[in-house]
């Protein structure tokens, strides 16, 4: 997988799924993002569900908003 050097990755977990497939994701140190699926899982049509640890990718320029680019277990 190629990280842009600009790109961050943490863990969280979903609170509230949204239209659009956007969801609300708290992050481990606190914070709450505003997310959407990657493409990979939108192709494989992985479903995620509020409660689900997922790993999200941001950006440094905007930490509000990000991509979930990994569903755990």
């Amino acid at each position: 997988m190629k990280q842009d050097k600009r790109s961050l990755q943490k863990r969280g977990v979903v609170l509230e799924s949204l239209p659009s497939t956007l969801f609300k994701v708290r992050l481990e140190d606190g914070k709450e993002v505003l997310a959407h699926l990657a493409g990979k899982l939108r192709i494989h049509r992985i479903k995620i569900l509020p409660g689900d640890q997922v790993i999200v990718e941001t950006n440094e320029y905007d930490e509000k908003r990000g991509r979930i680019i990994y569903r755990g277990k």
